[in-house]
């Protein structure tokens, strides 16, 4: 029997995925900056807010329809939460007690996480012995990264990593809320309505909890916080949507391996940081994990015993 592969990946695709995760480890390098002088939730506010204007003009000037309905529009409202405010907020409050780098890494476990909530909720993907094998060897990773302290003292740091966890599980829903109530829409309309509607959520919780957001920031933090919000979400949902497009949604989950590697590169060129072995051990772990619940590895591997066999 011949294996199905996903469709394959041309030189112009693969220079999309590399540079999709260099927009995208670019995000963890900009939240370090804007830190520096802006609160998490407001990080999260500027990042959506911002970004909805030049999106806004993308789907403007492609003549993409706007949909009318209120149903559509509680849904983008869901989406936003699920998929910019909650783990937006928590990777950028975890990166208040834990490197860029590592933020990145813990973040890698969002493919395996979002094939077991998709196994489990959703019936044309059901839940597989490689999904399940997989997601244990990323927590496995993630606890490799955390180490044998977290039993003995619980510590913010602990509290950082889990909330980057948290983001990953919440990506992992947002998946399933916008295939289950978005899928007719044009994705690039929902990349749009999902943004407007984290913004609608995000203005009352940051001037509840932060204050208005104070405008008076130096000329870094402000590239930083536009940085976030052109390159590393206007800039990478375009590129996003365009991989998937012509190379499905198997290639594209490469990208949560090649983030890493960026975000760390930034973080030791700019920010001065180090990686402790653990670390990498983990992300070793969670990248045996993905290339499980990927599947097409050791699909090959077994076709060529196959084929030598015959």
């Amino acid at each position: 029997m011949q294996l199905k592969q996903p469709p394959s990946m041309d030189m112009k695709t693969i220079a999309m995925l590399l540079l999709l995760a260099a927009v995208w480890g670019g995000s963890f390098f900009f939240a370090e900056v804007a830190l520096r002088e802006v609160p998490p939730l407001t990080i999260t506010l500027h990042r959506v807010f911002w970004a909805i204007p030049v999106l806004a003009f993308v789907v403007w000037f492609r003549k993409i329809p706007v949909p009318c309905s209120f149903r559509v529009w509680g849904s983008y409202l869901g989406m936003g939460a699920l998929n910019n405010a909650i783990p937006f907020s928590l990777i950028f409050w975890g990166q208040t007690q834990i490197d860029s780098g590592l933020a990145s890494i813990l973040n890698a476990t969002t493919a395996m996480f979002g094939a077991v909530v998709a196994g489990v909720l959703l019936v044309d993907e059901p839940l597989t012995q490689k999904k399940i094998i997989g997601a244990g060897l990323g927590v496995l990773g993630v606890a490799c990264i955390m180490g044998p302290e977290v039993i003995t003292g619980f510590s913010l740091g602990n509290m950082a990593q889990l909330a980057v966890i948290g983001a990953a599980l919440s990506y992992a829903f947002a998946g399933v809320w916008g295939k289950l109530l978005l899928a007719e829409q044009p994705p690039l309309m929902n990349a749009l309505g999902m943004l407007i509607g984290s913004t609608v959520l995000m203005i009352p919780i940051v001037v509840a909890i932060d204050g208005p957001p104070n405008m008076d920031l130096s000329l870094g933090v402000w590239g930083a916080l536009l940085g976030l919000a052109t390159v590393s979400t206007v800039v990478a949902y375009v590129l996003y949507f365009a991989i998937l497009a012509k190379s499905g949604a198997a290639n594209l989950m490469l990208v949560t391996l090649l983030i890493p590697p960026f975000a760390i590169g930034l973080g030791v060129l700019f920010l001065g940081e180090r990686m402790e072995l653990q670390a990498w051990v983990g992300f070793a772990v969670i990248a045996l994990g993905f290339a499980v619940t990927d599947g097409r590895v050791f699909a090959r591997f077994s076709q060529k015993e196959h084929d030598s066999a015959q």
